[in-house]
């Protein structure tokens, strides 16, 4: 089995450059396939073609108000001192709309009209010429430009061409796509999978992401790892599509046959650009259609798709460049990069007092949560090692800046509260968005001390007064007002397959029977009161298998657990119950949430508080996670400064 190698790795910059130019010598953006269709079908298309009036609108002059028309010479004397009365036939009643009839030149408002009898009214204003009359073509001429080419159509453009009897245009026909993913472990979304397959959904979000830019895609049927089948499947996306997406398979395994076929069937413009995540990307003509080759994980996908192929689109359709709207925001913790890549970071963004700050969400180019999460991109150019935490940063917004300026930022201990509350704020108006950020107890109170966040979880144990949180906050943050307001108290302890197969009771069962177990990381209060249970049972860390191995929620933990790649972790029995594992207790701990005293008048927060307090509906769905009691929930337990 041989690997494939890199051709290239070429910079980002020299990397479009070339294809950008591979496209241009295709002739791909001189492409305009264009098709007539009705007016009433062609809104949010792009005219292939200039529109011009067919009739002038209006085609006959009408009356503009409701009253009488008239000849304007005939209230040339009329004054409240000289009424003038007219006959039936100096007038005519008309409404709205109606056609003036010959011979008269001007409408009289019917508020201005006294009827003296059906036949005869009396007026005492003059009038002028055209008075309340729109005249033949006062909207628009015949053989007048009413869009021109290039323009996308809007409702009102509908109305004012089917206004000039225009009833079908010319439009431009978008690129078709096609996104096919290609892998022998693919199944299809609702197929029970074994180990080593995976559910394919790339080709939807891909294909999703092609249509939102403008071009109609559909999505191909899988292709397993054979070169001959993967053959097929090209030529025949190549037939009949402008674009062809190929997800998977283009970096340098043993089953990685794209690039090799690409070269048999056309020619490869570039392999390998230097990019993170996103750095196996093909770019390749088949005769004069351009095939991208993605790599498989989906945030690489996703963002290399962004970067090579969002332009094209706009490019293909005559559309203006557009530029993604950004904003400065403050990072709030540093991000270590490699020299030599453009790495791009996916963020989360709150404003946190009169400061933007800006979260890394994850670096995996598999985790499809972190672009979920994501409210904005970091792009770290090729030259830099990193960026230090406080330094300014440009994002690229992925969300309206109206949601971004309606997100609470909770950075701290996890707890699924948290995102219960989170989905319980997203249904309410105004919306309240909380970006939550696991760093642990410590790392909260530490984002509290530098102004990073709205509010912290945290449940520390002082083993020496057996107080949770108050000590650490006056040792950390004795210079902020603050109050600590309790969320809940919950069940700790150590979380097991369903049975417990293994029969572990506690931590001495751990440790004798060599059970693999997995920690939380330092800082986090799981951790602490974890290192808290093996001092008091005198057991030496290194006699715990996997105490190295950190997770960063209680959900991981679980996760880990339910896969049977760990035998026992330290969480919450909520995580247990949601995975359906079995629950070994060892402790209650009280939860808290720390709040500085300058944002409690915020009305995010104040929302936060009195959902916490009030609401009935709220706190039994809480209950129903299993494990929490709220015996002091919205309650000060500490009050300072």
């Amino acid at each position: 089995m041989k690997r494939n190698i890199y051709l290239d790795n070429k910079p980002l910059d020299e990397a479009r450059a070339i294809w950008h130019q591979a496209l241009t010598d295709a002739g791909f953006f001189d492409r305009r396939p264009e098709e007539k269709i009705a007016v009433d079908d062609c809104l949010g298309r792009i005219l292939a073609r200039p529109v011009s009036a067919l009739r002038s609108s209006p085609s006959y002059n009408a009356a503009a108000m409701d009253g009488i028309a008239i000849h304007f010479l005939d209230l040339a004397n009329a004054s409240e001192s000289n009424p003038v009365r007219l006959g039936r036939a100096r007038f005519t009643p008309v409404n709205t709309g109606n056609a003036i009839p010959e011979g008269c030149n001007a409408v009289v408002m019917i508020e201005d009209v006294h009827y003296v009898s059906d036949d005869e009214v009396e007026l005492i204003l003059p009038a002028t010429p055209w008075q309340h009359v729109r005249t033949i073509g006062e909207d628009i001429v015949a053989t007048e430009l009413i869009l021109p080419e290039g323009h996308q159509v809007r409702p009102i453009d509908q109305g004012a061409m089917l206004a000039t009897g225009v009833t079908k245009v010319w439009v431009q026909c978008p690129p078709k796509a096609i996104a096919i993913p290609t892998g022998s472990e693919l199944i299809q979304p609702g197929q029970i999978g074994q180990p080593g397959q995976i559910i394919e959904f790339n080709s939807r979000i891909l294909a999703g992401y092609l249509n939102e830019w403008g071009a109609v895609a559909t999505r191909g049927t899988p292709v397993p790892d054979d070169p001959v089948r993967l053959r097929e499947a090209i030529l025949a996306a190549v037939a009949g599509n402008d674009i062809v997406i190929l997800n998977a398979g283009a970096s340098a395994g043993t089953r990685d046959y794209t690039s090799q076929v690409l070269a048999e069937v056309g020619k490869v413009i570039v392999h390998g650009v230097a990019i993170k995540p996103g750095k196996p990307v093909i770019l390749a003509m088949v005769g004069d259609v351009p095939v991208i080759g993605l790599p498989g994980y989906p945030v690489s996908a996703v963002l290399t798709m962004r970067l090579f192929l969002r332009d094209m689109i706009t490019a293909f359709l005559g559309r203006d460049k557009t530029t993604p709207p950004v904003v400065e925001a403050t990072l709030s913790r540093p991000f270590h990069s490699n020299m030599g890549v453009d790495e791009f970071v996916r963020v989360t963004l709150g404003r946190v007092g009169d400061t933007l700050m800006a979260t890394p969400v994850g670096k995996g180019a598999g985790a499809v949560m972190s672009l979920v999460r994501a409210d904005g991109l970091l792009t770290i150019a090729a030259g830099k090692e990193g960026i230090g935490a406080g330094e300014k940063v440009v994002i690229e917004l992925l969300r309206p800046q109206a949601e971004v300026d309606a997100t609470l930022v909770c950075i701290g201990s996890h707890d699924n509260i948290i995102d219960l509350l989170a989905n319980q704020l997203h249904t309410q108006r105004p919306l309240i968005r909380i970006s939550s950020a696991h760093v642990g107890s410590m790392g909260g109170i530490m984002a509290i001390k530098r102004g990073e966040a709205h509010l912290a979880g945290t449940h520390l144990l002082d083993e020496t007064t057996g107080e949770y949180n108050v000590s650490f906050i006056k040792r950390f943050l004795a210079d902020v007002p603050l109050q600590l307001i309790n969320l809940c108290h919950r069940e700790q302890g150590l979380l097991v397959a369903r049975g417990n197969p293994r029969n572990i009771q506690g931590f001495a069962d751990i440790a004798e029977h060599g059970h693999l177990f997995i920690n939380r990381q330092g800082g986090a209060g799981t951790r602490l009161l974890t290192d808290k249970c093996l001092a008091d049972l005198k057991i030496g860390r290194e006699r715990i298998q996997g105490y190295q191995r950190e997770e960063y929620t209680h959900m991981g933990v679980a996760a880990a657990i339910a896969s049977g790649s760990a035998d026992a972790g330290m969480g919450i029995r909520a995580a247990a119950v949601a995975l359906d594992l079995d629950f070994v207790p060892v402790a209650e701990e009280r939860y808290d949430l720390i709040i500085p005293k300058k944002f409690l008048h915020d009305d995010k927060i104040a929302r936060v508080l009195d959902l916490i307090r009030t609401n009935r509906t709220f706190q039994q769905r809480i209950l129903a996670l299993g494990g929490y009691e709220l015996r002091d929930s919205g309650k000060v337990m500490y009050d300072q400064g």
